[in-house]
């Protein structure tokens, strides 16, 4: 079973979705300022409103109800071209596409990249209640353990947990059984993981000569979250970068769980009730309209899957459906069949298989673009991220210290490196909310390694920011970030400070809003 077309490169295969005009109510309060001839002028007034993403046949009700396939996306593979929209293992900075820039005055000053972890078996709240086949993970380990270090002391073993059944246990596990954890990384997502690795390193060290070709942990630094399959991908994405690093310890930044930005976990009430207010779980008639309009495919769904019609979890949104089936076609496992006859009649069929996935691209773009209400509730949510990129900015620009409390390292000559790359590996509700702030013009559902670039580049004492969404430059409908390329990045950082305020300062206050 094949879900890959050929077809053209991801945003010129978004291009060709019916787009029309979808600029209305761009009506802001606030406006720029020029910049005074200067590149250190800051705007004294900030366009801080949303502004609407384009129409296309991704956010059109009609469309994805009566419409057939899935925009030419992948579904079905990690392969594809680079630059294609493909769910299992998105289009990221690589050295065939990477979009050099012209002008040699420019210099690259300092990278910061964002990415989704790599693809996975589903979790486990998304898998039916018995599944027909089982799932196992016997071509990989995932390591678990610790060892003394500052100073070091007992050597510790290399431990992975190896899944099994006990004969001994009378209950059967639910969903999957086999060897997996539900969710895991699996040899796949690892693999991609690696070439990912690979990839950005072509770039940035081979063909820009940015970063050395050794790991330096003065110059470089990875970031994860409190969700392991993010720590599992990055142990695989830095050997890719790095071969050197294979089997040798490497510091993972991490945050405490309770107040971690980037997956993110830290509390804002404010954001969590707004989203309530007009996506899943909600009554918002416009969130209400796609799931009644999606009624015979949910019927036909759960009599095959054997969900209950009245599990609301399954029925909030397409997430759950949307996970399960796109987690089997990405690791070609079959699609599922009605247990009790699995006659070819009674088999989730790739036509139903694309409309949950036109179904969960249409609440992706609902969520975190179509709505107004999804800028703040992503501001709230996700602003501390904001802020730290901020700082981040500020310091490779030499302004103050940067968000985290191991960037400039003393050396033993008593000069200083700062980190000039920093590589975080998150979720789709980070990438989704960071793309909600940067207004992407065309929003999608963050697929596998879904990956955003922020490259600080500096010309004649002046600073620039260059945004890549997918290994291209990315689009903005706010109509001062617009194309994202050699921006002042004056205007970027006063975008964000206005939002979030330097430091996260207004996040707390946004938080508590009643």
């Amino acid at each position: 079973m094949r879900f890959y077309q050929p077809t053209s490169p991801l945003f010129a295969a978004l291009s060709y979705i019916s787009f029309t005009q979808g600029h209305a109510g761009h009506h802001a309060t606030k406006t720029w300022l020029e910049e005074s001839g200067s590149c250190n002028a800051t705007n004294t007034t900030i366009d801080l409103t949303w502004h609407a993403p384009v129409n296309s046949s991704i956010n059109n009700l009609q469309t994805v109800i009566n419409g057939t396939g899935i925009y030419g996306f992948i579904f079905n593979t990690s392969q594809g071209p680079p630059n294609t929209y493909n769910w299992c293992n998105m289009p990221h900075v690589n050295p065939a596409t990477y979009p050099r820039v012209e002008d040699k005055s420019y210099k690259l000053e300092y990278v910061e990249v964002i990415h989704r972890h790599h693809k996975r078996t589903p979790y486990a709240a998304n898998t039916f209640p018995k599944e027909s086949y089982p799932w196992d993970c016997n071509d990989e380990g995932l390591f678990y353990g610790g060892k003394p270090i500052n100073p070091s002391g007992n050597a510790s073993a290399d431990t992975y947990w190896d899944v099994y059944t006990s004969p001994s246990n009378p209950f059967a596990p639910e969903g999957f059984n086999g060897t997996c954890q539900f969710p895991q990384i699996t040899r796949g997502g690892l693999d991609d993981s690696h070439q990912h690795g690979v990839d950005l390193k072509a770039v940035y060290a081979d063909l820009l000569h940015f970063l050395p070709q050794e790991y330096n942990k003065n110059l470089i630094s990875y970031r994860v979250t409190n969700n392991v399959i993010t720590s599992q991908v990055a142990s695989m994405l830095i050997a890719g970068m790095y071969p050197s690093r294979a089997s040798t310890s490497t510091p993972l930044l991490i945050q405490p769980d309770s107040i971690d930005s980037l997956e993110p976990t830290y509390p804002c009430p404010y954001a969590s009730n707004l989203f309530s207010t007009y996506g899943s779980g909600s009554t918002n008639p416009t969130w209400l309209a796609h799931l009644n309009a999606a009624t015979p495919l949910y019927t036909r769904l759960d009599a095959l899957s054997g969900i209950s019609p009245t599990a609301k979890p399954w029925h909030m949104s397409f997430d759950h459906y949307f996970d399960n089936l796109s987690a089997r076609l990405c690791h070609q496992k079959s699609l599922p069949c009605n247990l009790t006859n699995t006659t070819t009649t009674n088999c989730v069929t790739p036509t139903e298989a694309y409309e949950v996935f036109r179904l969960g691209e249409y609440e992706y773009s609902f969520i975190y673009r179509d709505t107004p209400a999804s800028l703040p509730a992503s501001v709230g949510s996700y602003g501390i991220w904001i802020a730290e990129l901020a700082q981040n900015l500020r310091h490779a620009m030499g302004e103050g210290p940067s968000s985290t409390t191991t960037t400039t390292t003393t050396t033993t000559n008593g000069t200083s490196d700062r980190v000039k790359y920093r590589h975080n590996v998150a979720h789709d509700g980070s990438i989704s909310r960071l793309l909600a702030i940067l207004q992407l013009e065309k929003m999608v559902w963050p697929g596998m390694g879904a990956e955003v670039v922020f490259e600080l580049y500096s010309k004649a004492g002046c600073h620039y920011l260059r945004v890549l969404w997918g290994g291209e430059v990315m689009v903005s409908s706010h109509p001062a970030l617009g194309r994202l390329d050699m921006l002042p990045v004056r205007e970027v950082l006063a975008y964000f400070d206005g939002l979030v305020g330097v430091g996260g300062s207004k996040v707390p206050g946004i938080c508590a809003q009643s």
